[in-house]
């Protein structure tokens, strides 16, 4: 049974791809390479003995999706990953990331309504809750106003894909997920960010190993345990493979609604010093920070109400912080080496 994977060079997207591959799934991916390389596909084949199909293309180009399904009318499902998905540079340049996600989402729609592929994955964002009123966040949240370009990006695109299963009969799951670190066990794939990285854990490794001078904390004034901003952290492998789960259970017919939610999260909050602690607990190095001012866009704290996941998916994220530290460090001393 053949999956198509947007954005399957990326973080999240590479190691969705191992599990899917390793659970006997063939794998195309999708992907333009505008925040990943190409040699992951390499590095996805040693890992699980099986070469993903991939094809470089940007499907914000319409044409070369509606050709692309024309030339893969087997699909079975879909899994979108490929977006932008930085807040503070979505803030910065709120077109490019209009453009970007909602032209590619479009498009791909446009495919499945043209080659009949009922099934699709949306990797979504627990930035569609903006800041909620009560923690932990369930999917009943308000769907309140999005701090950034970005989250605003993920709120229409959820509203997108539920009025188009409304006139085309579509199985849809939306994955809200809070925040993914870690790295794969063999240090063969992992987050590597082109330039600088707008993510915590990324420029914590970069900074360990010298290749950032010093990690920037943005604010310690919050109305948090010790004033920087919490999120729930969860492992990349865990998340992937709850979008395993997420395709056998429309593939399987297991699906009780149309379009189906989940938040994905452990349920536990960590602050940005509790990161940087388990970091340098870990790796037994001493980490070069500084407190700087609040950064655009960002909620002060939200983690996952993940009840309804465990109960309904039969999934649940397994891998503590430190886990997802060190695996991120191992892959950050591979990537030296």
């Amino acid at each position: 049974m053949k999956i198509l994977v947007t954005g399957g060079t990326g973080y999240i997207g590479s190691h969705t791809v191992v599990e899917l591959q390793q659970s006997g799934y063939e794998v195309v991916i999708v992907d333009n390479l505008a925040n990943s390389y190409e040699n992951v596909v390499d590095n996805i084949e040693k890992i699980s003995g099986k070469r993903p199909l991939f094809e470089c293309f940007d499907l914000t180009d319409e044409s070369k999706t509606l050709d692309f399904f024309k030339r893969h009318n087997d699909l079975k499902g879909i899994i979108h990953f490929a977006a932008f998905k930085a807040v503070g540079e979505s803030v910065e340049k709120p077109l490019m990331y209009y453009h970007n996600n909602l032209g590619s989402l479009i498009n791909l729609l446009k495919g499945m309504e043209q080659s009949g592929v009922k099934n699709i994955v949306f990797s979504s964002s627990c930035t569609v809750y903006g800041q909620p009123d009560e923690l932990p966040v369930t999917e009943q949240a308000p769907i309140k106003e999005a701090w950034s370009p970005y989250g605003h990006t993920k709120q229409i695109s959820e509203k997108v894909i539920q009025n188009f299963s409304q006139t085309f009969p579509a199985n849809a799951i939306l994955l809200r997920y809070f925040n993914p670190i870690g790295a794969h066990e063999s240090a063969l794939i992992g987050e590597l960010p082109i330039g600088v990285p707008n993510n915590l854990v990324p420029f914590i490794t970069q900074t360990a190993i010298g290749k950032r001078r010093m990690l920037k904390v943005f604010g310690d004034d919050y109305n948090t345990p010790d004033g920087t901003a919490v999120r729930d952290y969860i492992h990349v492998v865990d998340l992937a493979k709850a979008h395993v789960v997420a395709v056998n259970r429309m593939i399987e017919g297991n699906n009780k609604q149309q379009v189906e939610i989940f938040n994905l999260g452990t349920g536990n909050g960590f602050s940005v010093l509790d990161v940087i602690k388990s970091f340098e607990k870990v790796s037994e190095t001493k980490l070069n920070y500084e407190i700087v001012d609040r950064r655009p866009g960002d909620v002060e704290k939200v983690w996952a109400d993940t009840k309804f996941a465990n109960d309904e998916l039969g999934w649940k994220a397994e891998k503590s912080l430190d886990d997802m530290m060190l695996s991120a460090w191992n892959w950050e001393l591979a990537l030296g080496k």
